[in-house]
């Protein structure tokens, strides 16, 4: 306990000595000396402050398990209220430095394979719906800034309460000259210089506790941040993925392009820092009451999130990396009508297109191979291509397990039901066993990942958070569609691969054979879910249950 202290307080220590040097260095690199001097002021202290934090739950820990004999009921209960205090300590950090900081709470609150359930839960309550919100002089001064102009002359009507806020910018509701409803999306003011800032802060955290925790080791994640950061602060960038997404479904995904939509961007009056487009009312896709009143079956909206995503990874290579709740809403489709029970089909809504990664050809390909041998149970080819993927010969079963959210044993299970995951508090409690099991494992696969394959892990843990909510009580049927989904958009992306490459008579038998061996087991899954409902519809069945 004496050395974990004493690293607590070096941090501390070190971040009060380096604090002065990253305000200097602000003030000498930005482009708005005055507004830097004005940070300068603060960044010190917010270094410190984390500093006190990280010591303050590494000395928590150290202290409240002190004494208290491995792996007794007391010891479970102990760690489970450490484990909740410490949470909402980072939670609080978070909220009070605002930016950089929610983006992470809200990466970690999708990291049920690493961190406890705790942390997972308190994240996931809060930073999606409560980051903090810029005042309307804020608003006022990033507008003269980018238009010379207040929100009220650049439009006829400026709401100045916003209908939502997230970590890096806030949207109102706004009506052009010519009469529009517009959403304008408006970044926090001084973004820019404060995340720097916050950058430098949490490299220095993290490289810091890695020199004294050598298994603590996620400098990867500083190294994601330095690369996608700058992306999702320029909102011209932000709006051309919107245009390129939706192209993509157009030229390469037609059979759903319809089922997808981007707001459309108004280009004359969107900056760098402020991005007006197309308002559309939705429903978030969290919201199951409020979808059902759509008259939208959230089973089947399930289905559309996860086919969207599976195009986009296997075939675009082109990939929204951030679709947790707050980035989805959903409408029923406006050409659509509704069924004679009062059913219409849904369109999927995409928003904040910050964060997106491009699979080369290599990457995409091999992802969507390890993806159709994860739904048809195909240990050879799973270990095949998670080792070319980066996860090695030592840590592929691993990597399975981390993707699907199941044990190895389930993952190779040839039944048609193995990736199903019910949700149960039986399932919480062993992944939660395996995280804690392999933590130092898990630590080194996400060390030895590449960058872009981080992104589609988190990518997957967002939609699975977005499922979960969705197929309450269908869990097997829509999981078993599902499943059918992705293993045909993962074949045919595997297939055309095959043909880009060789257009041999060989390829094509070969093409032409996986097809036929694809559709034997999309039939059986389908046979499945059909004795499925059937049961479920024969009124003795519910009798003898």
């Amino acid at each position: 306990m004496a050395s974990l202290w004493r690293a607590g307080t070096k941090l501390t220590l070190l971040a009060s000595a380096l604090g002065g040097g990253g305000a200097a260095a602000l003030i000498a690199t930005s482009d708005d000396p005055a507004t830097a001097f004005s940070l300068s002021t603060t960044i010190p202290r917010r270094l410190f402050a984390d500093a006190v934090a990280a010591a303050n739950i590494v000395f928590d820990y150290e202290y409240s398990l002190w004494g208290v004999p491995e792996g007794s009921t007391e010891r479970e209960k102990v760690k489970h209220e450490v484990h909740l205090r410490s949470a909402e300590k980072l939670r609080d950090l978070c909220f009070k430095n605002g930016g950089i900081y929610i983006k992470l709470g809200q990466h970690l609150g999708q990291l049920e394979y690493l961190v406890p359930k705790e942390y997972v839960q308190t994240m996931r309550e809060s930073m999606l719906n409560r980051c903090p919100v810029s005042s309307y002089e804020q608003i006022c001064s990033v507008f003269k800034k980018e238009f010379g102009e207040t929100p009220d002359k650049v439009f006829a009507e400026f709401d100045p309460v916003p209908i939502a806020s997230a970590s890096l910018a806030q949207v109102h509701i706004a009506r052009t000259h010519d009469g529009q409803k517009v959403a304008v999306k408006v970044q926090h003011s001084h973004m820019t210089e404060t995340a720097a800032a916050d950058q430098a802060t949490v490299e220095l955290i993290v490289n810091t506790l890695h020199n004294f925790f050598p298994s603590f080791d996620y400098r990867w994640l500083i190294d994601e941040i330095k690369e996608s950061l700058p992306q999702e602060l320029d909102f011209l960038t932000e709006a051309k993925n919107s245009e390129r997404c939706l192209e993509n479904f157009r030229k390469l995904s037609p059979h759903i392009a319809n089922y997808v939509y981007a707001p459309k961007v108004y280009w004359n009056l969107s900056s760098s820092k402020l991005l007006t487009m197309e308002y559309i009312d939705g429903a978030y896709v969290n919201d199951v009451k409020a979808i059902k009143k759509l008259g939208i079956r959230p089973h089947e909206l399930s289905i559309l999130v996860s086919q969207t995503f599976a195009e986009m990874m296997f075939k675009h290579g082109f990939v929204h990396c951030d679709p947790h709740a707050a980035n989805l809403l959903v409408r029923p489709l406006p050409s659509s009508k509704a069924s004679i029970l009062g059913w219409r089909k849904p369109q999927l809504i995409l928003l904040d297109h910050g964060l997106y990664k491009e699979l080369d050809f290599n990457t995409r390909t091999n992802y969507a191979a390890l993806w159709k041998a994860l739904i048809f149970a195909d240990a050879n080819a799973i270990k095949e291509y998670s080792t070319k993927l980066g996860a090695g010969e030592d840590l592929y079963a691993l990597f399975a397990g981390v993707l699907t959210m199941r044990p190895w044993n389930r993952v190779v299970d040839p039944s048609m039901d193995h990736l199903v995951i019910q949700g149960s508090q039986s399932e919480l409690s062993e992944l939660q066993m395996y995280a804690s099991e392999y933590f130092h494992e898990i630590s080194e696969l996400l060390r030895r990942l590449p960058r872009v394959i981080l992104l589609m892990m988190k990518t997957n843990d967002c939609l699975r958070a977005v499922n979960n909510t969705l197929i309450q009580g269908s869990h097997l049927e829509t999981s078993l569609k599902t499943s059918c989904i992705i293993g045909r958009v993962s074949s045919e992306a595997v297939s055309a691969a095959k043909m880009s490459q060789s257009k041999s008579v060989l390829t094509w038998f070969s093409v032409k054979l996986d097809k036929i061996l694809l559709e034997i087991q999309i039939w059986k899954i389908q046979m499945a879910l059909w004795l499925l409902q059937l049961r479920k519809a024969l009124p003795w069945s519910h009798r003898a249950s």
